[in-house]
């Protein structure tokens, strides 16, 4: 008698006439088990490829911010050749960086029409309103002004372009601005004021050859923090900065020094001293009020410990374009070769204002009379956001070096500035002003 450990009785006497239900229910088990497995590695994989896809898209949202591949290409090439022309005996080939930022493009235009090569980058960043700096790019087109549109921590844009053109000068004027902006967004000022200065001076280093390089050391006389002695003088202590701003700007100057000792790059500095005009920029306090006062809306004035009025060396754009075109004209040449120092390099810093503060609540009072309207004041103290009681330049090393004097009083400065206002918003015709 078989066993039943031998299975025998379970075998079919004639072939296909009965199946072993155990063998059935293992073979069910095993097809649902691999139908099972399938499916999760299925999903698994989909899970993975659709990870892997928004990771993606998101690192490329994220550096679309950063760099633009709106560059490169030959017809691309022959407008950056055509733009660094230069049309003077002994002119230059100047790279402006932030060239279509407010300073940036008063710049471009005076380079231009003195018959200097320019070509400018900027990133049309979103800090305040893109399609005024867009407006500034339109009209420095009119004046046959390139303008790349990419950002100055792209290395390789930045290779591409020294390829193209042998720049004789870099007017560096790209930065995330703002004072009180850096409370909100400080990784933008680390960015632009850091990665992207050492990100650029990388390209002037290696460049063949290298240019000097110009560049606005602090944008709003920043980087003299809580100094209290007036006037400031590039000399005195720049060690306790009073806001992030102030903080990446003093840095820069560190690095900015470090590459021209290590690298023979010649460097000038400039510290502009609240710089105001025609296509400014619409965060600085003048702008925004002439907003609100024609609006009707109310404007904030800050007060200083024990109610004193803050002042400011207002400097008119025009004056500050001189000396931005001063410290380039008599800036010397960089030693470096092949990113090695041949010789000590220029280094300088130079304040650039007006040497006239005047008190905000002055300020106001002007506008006041340029618009005809009154605004209505809204007068609280100071926070601790980073703002400084009161700016004045010392300029004398850049009046003895390269004859710089500021000619503009603030009166005449604001009326020029309100008659741009008015008519670049439509104002005089019924138009809401922004």
């Amino acid at each position: 008698m078989p066993s039943l450990e031998d299975g025998e009785m379970f075998l079919p006497s004639t072939p296909g006439k009965f199946k072993d239900k155990s063998i059935t229910m293992h073979r069910q088990f095993y097809r649902c088990f691999a139908s099972t497995s399938t499916m999760f590695l299925w999903a698994l994989f989909l899970v993975a490829l659709t990870a892997a896809y928004l990771s993606f898209q998101s690192f490329v949202d994220s550096g679309s911010r950063y760099f633009s591949t709106a560059w490169g290409g030959i017809q691309w090439e022959k407008q950056v050749r055509a733009s660094a022309q230069i049309r003077r005996h002994n002119g230059v080939s100047v790279l402006v960086t932030g060239a279509a930022g407010f300073v940036g493009t008063h710049v471009s235009l005076a380079l231009k029409k003195r018959g200097d090569g320019v070509v400018g980058l900027d990133n049309f960043n979103s800090y305040y309103d893109p399609s005024l700096k867009r407006d500034r790019r339109n009209l420095l087109n009119s004046q046959n002004i390139f303008v790349v549109e990419g950002d100055i921590n792209d290395a390789r844009m930045l290779a591409k372009l020294f390829e193209i053109v042998a720049f004789t000068h870099v007017m560096h004027l790209a930065a995330q601005a703002g004072v009180r902006y850096a409370m909100e967004n400080p990784q933008s000022y680390v960015h632009s004021n850091i990665a992207g200065l050492v990100t650029l001076l990388e390209a002037c280093k290696t460049a063949d050859p290298q240019p000097a390089v110009i560049w606005a050391s602090s944008s709003s006389s920043s980087v003299y923090g809580l100094n209290e002695k007036a006037p400031f003088s590039e000399s005195d202590r720049t060690d306790r900065p009073a806001s992030l701003y102030a903080a990446t700007k003093k840095a820069g100057e560190e690095i900015a020094h470090t590459y021209n000792h290590i690298y023979g790059l010649s460097i000038t500095g400039l510290r502009f001293f609240t710089v105001y005009g025609p296509w400014g920029r619409p965060d600085m306090a003048y702008f925004s009020f002439t907003r609100n006062i024609l609006q009707g809306k109310p404007i904030t004035i800050y007060k200083g410990k024990n109610n004193v009025d803050l002042a400011r060396d207002f400097t008119y754009i025009d004056d500050i374009v001189k000396g931005c075109i001063g410290s380039l004209d008599s800036a010397k040449k960089s030693t470096g070769s092949g990113g090695e120092k041949r010789a000590n390099a220029q280094y300088r810093i130079f304040n650039l204002g007006n040497t006239s503060p005047v008190t905000v609540p002055m300020m106001v009072g002007i506008l006041e009379k340029q618009l005809k309207v009154k605004a209505k004041k809204h007068m609280v103290e100071m926070p601790g956001n980073g703002d400084v009681p009161f700016t004045h330049a010392n300029i004398s090393s850049a009046r003895k070096e390269f004859g710089y004097k500021p000619t503009t009083d603030l009166q005449t400065g604001l009326r020029k500035f309100v008659s741009w206002y008015l008519s670049y918003y439509g104002y005089d015709h019924g138009k809401s002003v922004k």
